[in-house]
This record gives C-alpha cells, structure tokens and sequence, in this order.
C-alpha cells in the first residue's frame, strides 16, 4: 500500500519561462508546480536527486510527499506525483508537477496490474497477451496500492480474464469497466510449409532422368565406335 510518507524539501521560484528553466537544470535543479487543494499554485525547484530518490522508492508514484517549500515556515503540503516530463533522448527529468491532497478525501490514480503465476495455457505451448496493464482506482491517498495482483494460473488456451477478475483492498474502487479484457492466453499461431505443385516435382524428375539418360547415351557412342573399328581390324 502506498503507507509510505517521504518528506521532499523544494525551493519556492519566481522566475518562470524556457529560459529560467534551463538555467536551473544546468545547475542541477528541476522546475516544477504544486498546485490544487484550493490554494494558490507553486512554482518551485528541487534538486533532481532529491526527486528522483522520493519517487522511486518502494512505492514509487504513488509514494505520498510531503512537501515542504523553502521559507514558507516549514509546514509540508501533502502531494502525488501528478505528472513528469524526460529528455527525448536523455534520462533527464524536465519538469514535475505535483498534485496536493488531503489525507482525509479520497483521490483518483492509475494502478499497475501485476500477472501473478504461470497459465496452464502457457504450459501448453500457449501466449499469453496482456491487452490491458493498468486500471484507474480511487482510495485514500494512503490507500491507493502500488499494484493489484492477479492470478493467471488457471487460464487454458482460449480464456481471458476481465477487470471483475481483479480483487481489490476493501477500501479501494476499480473505475474501470468490469468487462475490459485484462489478459488472453491464445493459441499459437502454426505457419504451414507451401505444398509442393506436383507439375514441378514431375518436371524436375523427368529433367534429372532425361540427363541421366542422354549422358548415357553419349558415353555409349564412343564404345560403339572402338567397337566398330576393332572388328574391322580384325577381319581384315
């Protein structure tokens, strides 16, 4: 369960823009914005460390923070990870957004399903295809699960298993449509060998006896004709 509560010291910002922000990450410091929970939105900065060590601990992005903005007399603001922005091409955070709650209500999140056993499909030389990896849930922020289980075990080749396969914590609600296809074990496909034309066969015999036969023939006629002037030595 996302029990966890990681304390993430920020650094409140004025400046905004393209500019400022490539300031502060050559210096090793991520822009972002705290907003929601009816107070006044928050630009401020943290180093990229920091960030990074808060949101991939053991709960991951559903780890609660408890933010605490430089000069604001130290009282932290409980957020989630609402949103993050990487580098193209690089595994460099952008930017970060934060969403802040109260503990008391209950929030919306996306939550991984995770496949738990092998299918007896799988046994049998069946696929197994997860056409659906996350479900959206709503709980109490300290509620929400870093992951829901689910047990594929007894899956034969042609069955699914739905959203209402899913079994949640008792103060946890799936929003998703109960009859959505999480997972599938299909029957692998076979790829069949083309069937020889029989036409090709016959003709690639005949070929094969006709060169056999007509280099019998001509080494025969060498025979014939050594054959031929030897008698004729000899009668005479």
């Amino acid at each position: 369960m996302a029990g966890e509560r990681i304390k993430l010291e920020v650094q409140a910002r004025d400046s905004l823009g393209s500019s400022e922000a490539r300031r502060l990450r050559a210096q090793g410091l991520i822009p972002g914005v705290l907003y929601g929970a009816g107070k006044e939105t928050q630009a401020f900065c943290v180093g990229e460390r920091d960030l990074r060590r808060a949101i991939t601990g053991d709960h991951g992005m559903h780890a609660i923070l408890d933010v605490v903005v430089t000069g604001d007399g130290g009282k932290a603001r409980h957020a989630v990870l609402k949103d993050y922005q990487l580098h193209p091409t690089k595994n460099r955070l952008l930017h970060v957004d934060l969403h802040e709650v109260r503990l008391d209500r209950p929030i919306q999140a996306s939550v991984v399903v995770e496949l738990v056993g092998e299918s007896e499909g799988a046994k049998m030389g069946g696929v197994v295809s997860q056409t659906q990896r996350e479900v959206t849930v709503e709980a109490l922020p300290m509620s929400i699960p870093d992951r829901i289980e689910l047990d594929i075990g007894h899956l034969q080749i042609g069955d699914s298993s739905r959203v209402s396969d899913l079994r949640a914590p008792e103060d946890v609600t799936i929003l998703d449509d109960p009859e959505a296809v999480l997972v599938t074990v299909f029957q692998p496909r076979v790829e069949e060998e083309p069937e020889p034309v029989e036409g090709e066969e016959i003709e690639g015999e005949e070929g094969v006896e006709g060169e056999a036969a007509e280099g019998a023939e001509e080494a025969g006629e060498p025979e014939a004709e050594a054959s031929g002037e030897s008698g004729g030595d000899t009668e005479g």
